[in-house]
């Protein structure tokens, strides 16, 4: 009996030494760089998450359209979208959404939520009385960006290899990691194009790249050539700032070409990729066939056109055929391209994108009174990315000695960016990927030479023996140091230390470490819990008042509020609005901006003409009851721009004797638009100080934050009914 379980034992034992042999064999090197590659990633997901502090919430305005699409995609089905008008926004007109949104991120989080409710995997944690929290696809849209800004991680891993090999790989994933600029839009809740735009150039970036190797067989090339197209109009449905990863290959392959590094490859990669980009983007709705049109458009034709010269080129051999062909084909394009600019079929650009390439066109008030559309300073970008800025040079400097196409690729990436980040400051998180490598290729080259002398020391002739003490172990300890002590002022200290006591840390630490903006009021802060006077307001609004028309004509609430929280009073407070972050219909917002610097009786005549039943107004004060410019009261001056009236007619700013600015002084006329009384009677209404008593007589005040100060500042939403 013993001696037969003493056999078992044995047998059991010698069959488990057997499934030793069917383990996966792993180098050390390669464990080593996957395990850097999963803490990698793991900072980016968790970082992004940081903003979970202050509740599960939408960023900013886009996004919370972006939902409302993706939302009518799963209910309604894949291709709903393309007859969608939806008549809560833009009423009484309503909006085509096929004609005036891209369709990418909405259909993307669509195909993963599919998935994920295909897999079993609950996105509703627990019972809920919050309309959106309870919806799984909000709560998908919520935690989405997180998970697109990790990936990209992952791919701007492989271009880094790519560009200068295994550990330029992985300092350019650790950077983009914990780029500020990256994080502010792939942070929790920002679920909007920027999520999957710098994802999708940067895998067209790396599949073209791939697709011109000549180390590669014509079939991988081939394989990466569709790749490339692919994802290149994927970045066409889904973003506007397509154009610019589509006219810098075009840059890029024209510098080939002068660099007499033209081959049938290029040639066919290039055709391949355009090709599909472009008949993708003629389906898109949005773009349709006006793109291809596009005066952006036609630099990618010419060179196409100039590669075709090239190859009919190598098959003519006679010198007198080449100049007659030559001349024959320059002068039809010639002829063509005349022909389609006198019957007006080649397209201009729109205004901010025009405004990117020249920012001296930058006239138009509703462009420029957004944020993002500003030009940047030189000091933003040392604030955003810290000392990369110092190593960009050096980078460029590296990329330049190698002369490979993927170094120059990434010249004419970084060279281009840093013009169209200063000509716009949200083009920054474009820039972001290139500092990155490039930064990441700077490191490594400088402190590779270092390291190999620290590891061994080099046999040194006579004729170098003088330097010897200058080229030692501490010289080359002391030059890691200090590339340690500037990664470190960026990422530890931050870049802003020189404020003392009032610097707020390193950069990435404060990006990520933000509110929501619904969850901080629509403020400038940083609270210690959601400030919820714009929540509040907006569920009073969903269940207080009476539902919205789904027709126009019908009868129901219609709200008529500054366009910058349209897309917050339709998707959270589910009711009809006249203008919201689309921004398309200029002349509405020229009509809401007259009515709220209008008096009462003209404002009334307006309102009545879209048959609005209440008005949102948002300001600020502080506890003694003067205006803070985070509202209305901030925004007020854009309004009279963008109405066209003449500012000096509603007041004017005060500065003391020494020139320091005091404020804003209204006119007589200036307190008797309805802006103004509306701001007044709310801050009454809270039992502020103001300094003169107003009454209204075409509106009643129906609700009011009565939130505590934050900061001693109030955030006040005021909702007034209108009395014709």
């Amino acid at each position: 009996m013993w001696i037969k379980k003493a056999l078992w034992v044995r047998q059991l034992i010698s069959r488990l030494k057997g499934l030793g042999a069917l383990r996966l064999k792993v180098s050390h090197s390669t464990l080593i760089r996957s395990s850097i590659i999963f803490l990698i990633l793991l900072i980016a997901f968790t970082v992004r998450l940081l903003p979970i502090r202050w509740g599960f919430y939408l960023n900013e305005f886009d996004p919370y359209f972006q939902y409302r699409l993706t939302k009518y995609i799963v209910d309604n089905g894949l291709f709903s979208w393309t007859s969608w008008r939806d008549f809560m926004s833009w009423y009484p007109w309503g909006r085509d959404v096929a004609h005036t949104a891209f369709p990418g991120l909405a259909l993307t989080a669509a195909t993963f939520y599919t998935i994920v409710k295909a897999l079993g995997i609950p996105l509703v944690q627990a019972p809920t009385l919050d309309p959106l929290l309870s919806d799984p696809v909000y709560n998908l849209c919520v935690i989405f960006p997180v998970f697109m800004g990790t990936i990209t991680c992952l791919i701007i891993y492989f271009l880094g290899k790519d560009v200068g090999g295994e550990a330029v790989g992985l300092f350019s994933a650790f950077f983009l990691a914990l780029d500020a600029s990256y994080i502010g839009r792939t942070c929790l809740g920002f679920f909007d194009d920027e999520s999957i735009g710098i994802l999708g150039i940067l895998l067209f970036i790396l599949s073209f790249l791939r697709s011109i190797d000549e180390k590669r067989s014509q079939k991988e090339g081939l394989i990466y050539a569709i790749a490339s197209g692919l994802s290149l109009g994927y970045l066409c449905a889904s973003w506007g700032a397509s154009r610019y990863p589509i006219l810098m290959t075009a840059a890029f392959v024209f510098i080939l070409i002068l660099m007499n590094r033209y081959s049938s490859r290029l040639f066919l990669a290039y055709g391949i990729t355009f090709g599909l980009a472009l008949f993708i983007s003629i389906n898109v709705p949005y773009l349709g066939t006006s793109f291809i049109r596009e005066f952006t458009l036609f630099p990618v034709y010419g060179i196409f056109l100039l590669m075709c010269l090239f190859e009919i080129n190598r098959r003519i051999k006679s010198l007198k055929k080449k100049l007659i062909f030559l001349s024959a084909f320059i002068g039809l394009c010639a002829a063509i391209f005349a022909f389609l600019w006198m019957k007006g079929y080649i397209n201009f650009l729109e205004a901010k994108f025009l405004a990117v390439l020249n920012p001296v066109l930058r006239t138009a008030p509703l462009v420029e009174s957004v944020a993002e559309h500003r030009p940047s300073a030189w000091g933003t970008f040392y604030y955003n990315f810290g000392a990369g800025m110092f190593f960009l040079p050096i980078g460029l400097l590296f990329a330049t000695r190698m002369a490979t196409n993927r170094s120059i690729f990434l010249i004419v990436y970084g060279l281009t960016s840093i013009y169209f980040a200063s000509s716009m400051i949200r083009l920054t998180i474009i820039m972001a990927p290139v500092i990155c490598i490039l930064w990441a290729l700077a490191i490594v080259r400088l402190a590779s030479p270092f390291i190999v002398f620290l590891k061994e020391a080099p046999s040194i002739s006579r004729r170098k023996i003088s330097i010897r003490p200058h080229l030692g172990r501490e010289f080359s300890g002391g030059v890691l140091i200090l590339i340690f002590l500037l990664l470190a002022l960026t990422f530890v200290i931050g870049t802003d230390f020189v404020r003392g006591l009032n610097a707020r840390g390193p950069r990435v630490f404060v990006q990520a470490y933000t509110p929501t903006t619904v969850a901080a009021a629509s403020m400038p802060i940083q609270p210690d819990s959601p400030v919820m006077d714009w929540i509040n307001a907006l569920r009073w609004m969903r269940v207080e008042l009476p539902p919205s028309p789904n027709r126009p004509g019908e009868p129901g609430t219609v709200v008529a509020s500054w366009w910058d929280y349209g897309y917050w009073i339709t998707t959270i407070a589910n009711k009809t609005t006249l203008a919201d972050n689309a921004t398309y219909n200029w002349t509405q917002i020229e009509k809401i901006a007259l009515m709220f610097m209008s008096p009462e009786e003209e404002a009334i005549k307006i309102l009545k003409g879209y048959n609005v039943t209440h008005v949102v107004v948002f300001t600020t004060v502080d506890t003694s009851g003067t205006d803070y410019p985070w509202g209305e009261a901030g925004k007020f001056k854009w309004m009279i721009q963008i109405a066209h009236l003449n500012e000096s007619q509603f007041g004017e700013d005060v500065y003391s004797e020494t020139g320091e600015y005091q404020g804003w002084q209204w006119s007589t006329y200036g307190m008797n638009t309805t802006l103004y009384k509306m701001m007044t009677y709310g801050k009454m209404a809270k039992g502020l100080s103001v300094g003169t008593y107003v009454s209204l007589d075409h509106f009643n005040l129906v609700y009011y934050s009565n939130g505590s100060a934050v900061n001693g500042v109030y955030a006040l939403i005021l909702i007034y009914e209108v009395r014709y």
